[in-house]
């Protein structure tokens, strides 16, 4: 399952996460990992909930975030859920076109390994692909 927040700055996108984070840690019951490049969680999330700053690893790209996630889920078959917070920056595009092609990409991981994905964006939601709205 991916569940996706889109709109522009401010929008509110962070705060929506930083709720499904909470939830994830009362509901889940294997790891929940949060993935973001810029270090801005670090004091927002629960120290239960595996922080990753992308940045530290130097990739960048489609597919280097894909390997990324398959390796975490490579290295701890427990990952329940996987939230990533700008996604733009993750994959180093704002190509809305590329976010959904990710997006799909995630539904099919986590279908085939019991993973639900939890998405931000900053793509202007009326210009927001329709494969990019069907996670919504």
């Amino acid at each position: 399952m991916v569940k996706l927040y889109i709109g522009l700055s401010g929008s509110g996108k962070t705060k929506e996460m930083l709720h499904d984070i909470a939830e994830a840690l009362e509901q889940e019951h294997g790891s929940v990992v949060c993935i973001e490049k810029g270090g801005k969680l670090r004091y927002d999330v629960n120290y239960k909930v595996r922080l990753i700053e992308y940045s530290d690893y130097q990739l960048e790209g489609v597919a280097s975030l894909k390997a990324f996630i398959s390796g975490l889920h490579a290295g701890n078959f427990d990952i329940t859920r996987v939230f990533l917070k700008s996604i733009h920056r993750l994959l180093g595009t704002d190509d809305p076109k590329v976010m959904a092609e990710f997006c799909d990409w995630c539904e099919t991981f986590g279908l085939a390994n019991g993973v639900s994905f939890t998405i931000t964006a900053r793509v202007d939601p009326a210009l927001a692909p329709a494969e990019m709205k069907k996670y919504l």
